[in-house]
């Protein structure tokens, strides 16, 4: 048996000095391969550097959207940043109307960058979404986003809104806050969204799931994560660990060309 932790900061301060024993502990919980997500122009070099260091790790390249006062690079500049075979997926980038307020121009415009982006270099999407779903999947169908195809990151919406998306092609991603009592919404989407289009992600060091919730969280807290969906779905932890794993790699096949899965 085996998992992906299909979203995961490793280059962030909480594993400074600590990543070959997270990634040990990782492995010891079966996860197979990491996907380390670059936030900001800055860090997009540590990130990739994780990535030809370690071969469990891919990276993405991307700024966030509530990311402000880096560098704002081009289109062209992006598209050269995710020339490496580990960049295996832009992002992460949406519209996030909680944490940013007033005009959000620029937020829009670096999203349609992105997804521009990843049609052109045909590598899918890593979306972040908060407060702002309906413009984020109006802004996902009108500028053909289901070319590049790609994932709803840490899934905190409805069904009504992973429906939209799996409309599109995207997949779901659940991170730990499916596990959360209150999360009676995503639960449900972690039970109707079709086995073959879902993937489970940690958003480490952040979310850690029950039994660890308010602690830091690791990769390897991703398997509490895949036995809660199970549970869910009344199955095997070692079928939706297959069905993820092989989803995670049906999507980003860069990554699976990196784990000798192509």
């Amino acid at each position: 048996m085996y998992l992906v932790d299909s979203h995961c900061h490793l280059n962030f301060p909480d594993f400074t000095g600590r990543i070959p024993d997270i990634l040990q502990n990782a492995a010891d919980n079966q996860i197979e391969h990491l996907l380390c997500i670059s936030t900001s122009w800055e860090n997009r070099e540590t990130v990739l550097a994780l990535a030809r260091e370690y071969a469990s790790i891919s990276a993405s390249v991307g700024i966030h959207p509530t990311s402000e006062g880096g560098y704002e690079p081009s289109a062209d500049e992006l598209l050269d940043a995710a020339s490496p075979k580990e960049i295996v997926a832009i992002g992460e980038t949406g519209l996030d109307y909680f944490r940013s307020t007033g005009d959000l121009t620029w937020q829009h415009e670096r999203f349609h960058r992105h997804i521009d982006v990843a049609r052109r270099c045909r590598k899918p999407l890593i979306i972040h979404t908060r407060a702002a779903a309906e413009d984020t999947m109006e802004t996902l169908r009108t500028h053909k986003a289901s070319e590049a195809g790609g994932v709803m990151h840490c899934f905190a919406e409805d069904w009504a809104v992973a429906q939209q998306a799996l409309d599109i092609g995207f997949y779901i991603s659940f991170s730990g806050i499916v596990t959360f009592k209150s999360a009676k919404a995503i639960q449900e989407v972690a039970i109707k969204a079709p086995l073959d289009r879902i993937l489970v992600e940690t958003d480490a060091p952040y979310l850690a799931p029950v039994p660890h919730r308010g602690k830091p969280n690791e990769p390897a807290y991703v398997r509490h994560t895949a036995e809660f969906v199970a549970r869910l779905r009344g199955m095997s932890l070692e079928d939706l660990a297959a069905a993820t794993t092989d989803n995670f790699f049906r999507l980003f096949p860069a990554a699976a060309r990196l784990a000798g899965r192509a």
